[in-house]
């Protein structure tokens, strides 16, 4: 029997790391419903990652940041406008849990489904829901990611869902060539390995070590390893679809918790994750996905942005581990 075409919103609008660990859900959706149409809701910076994926139906940037940082009450008007002109939906699904994305999500035609108040990363959010789902907030952010809304879309859950994946994103290149990127920046400080610790890493591993970054402090410091290793070479500058292309062909990726480590698990190749002030789950472990964790505690309820304990984990356990999944 046919399903049905359903019309469903995704409110996940940023970061980076949050966009990538949620996509998998497109084939999730598609496997129960083939027809269904999906629309994006994304921060129109993270957009491009997003676009033209064959799963979607649309992608609709919000511009928040560009709105926060002008403060034009035309481009709130417009935004404003645009959403609430959106043909019903079928479902909404805000995934993200918070004020802004709830309040995005009130405004498109449709009930709402989201995060109860328990479960949301900001409780006020689940005000603007019509329905909610339990999940605990202490579980991996893709398990959670996926069960809000195959909850929402009546799926039944299981970890095979996850774990029988394919490739998240198109990668529209294919190299044999043997290397590693490392992802030296994050958005916090206390997330990055230490540049010194990045240099001896790249001379302990086997294959060529590709610095991936992304603001110009990230390549001043990539720029530094380069120059005190043997074995480091800076990437140059890639848009979020390069990136994907680039992670999508390397052998191994080792980085901090952020965006670009997490489209390796994401393309279904092999990772190494370091943790300081957050922790594993960030990740969703695999034999060839793993996190290397600090000494430190972490309370995830309460993120200490001042643990920089990620400079205590040893650049020689990292290259043992990364030998072990090579």
């Amino acid at each position: 029997m046919k399903s049905p075409n359903l019309r469903i919103a995704i409110v996940r609008l940023s970061a980076l790391g949050d966009i990538v660990n949620t996509a998998v859900v497109l084939q999730i959706i598609h496997q129960h419903y083939p027809d269904a149409e999906i629309d994006w809701f994304v921060e129109e910076a993270f957009a491009p990652i997003l676009q033209n994926h064959p799963l979607l139906h649309e992608v609709i940037p919000v511009p928040l940041k560009r709105l926060k940082n002008t403060k034009r009450f035309t481009l709130l008007k417009e935004m404003i406008h645009t959403l609430k002109s959106r043909k019903r939906y079928d479902h909404i699904i805000d995934a993200q849990g918070l004020l802004k994305s709830a309040i995005i999500a009130s405004f498109l035609p449709g009930k709402i489904h989201g995060f109860d108040r328990k479960s949301a990363r900001e409780a006020i959010a689940s005000w603007f829901y019509s329905t909610t789902s339990s999940i605990p907030y202490e579980i991996s952010v893709i398990r959670r990611n996926v069960m809000v809304i195959t909850e929402a879309l009546n799926i039944p859950y299981s970890d095979a869902l996850i774990e029988q994946k394919v490739p998240v994103f198109d990668s529209s290149t294919a190299s044999h060539e043997n290397k590693i990127a490392l992802v030296i920046g994050a958005s916090w400080k206390s997330k990055c390995y230490p540049k010194e610790h990045f240099a001896t890493l790249c001379d302990l591993l086997p294959y060529p070590c590709h610095l991936v970054w992304g603001s110009a402090s990230e390549y001043d410091d990539a720029v530094w390893i380069q120059e005190h290793s043997k074995n480091a070479i800076v990437t140059p500058k890639m848009s979020l679809k390069e990136l994907v292309d680039f992670i999508a062909n390397c052998t191994l990726t080792i980085g901090n918790d952020t965006g670009p480590t997490h489209i390796a698990w994401a393309m279904n190749r092999p990772s190494i994750t370091l943790f300081g002030p957050t922790n594993e789950r960030m990740i969703y472990p695999t034999p060839t996905n793993i996190g290397i964790k600090s000494p430190s505690h972490v309370d995830i309820f309460h993120i200490n942005r001042n643990d920089f304990s990620i400079c205590d984990i040893n650049p020689h356990l990292i290259a043992t581990k990364a030998k072990e999944i090579l």
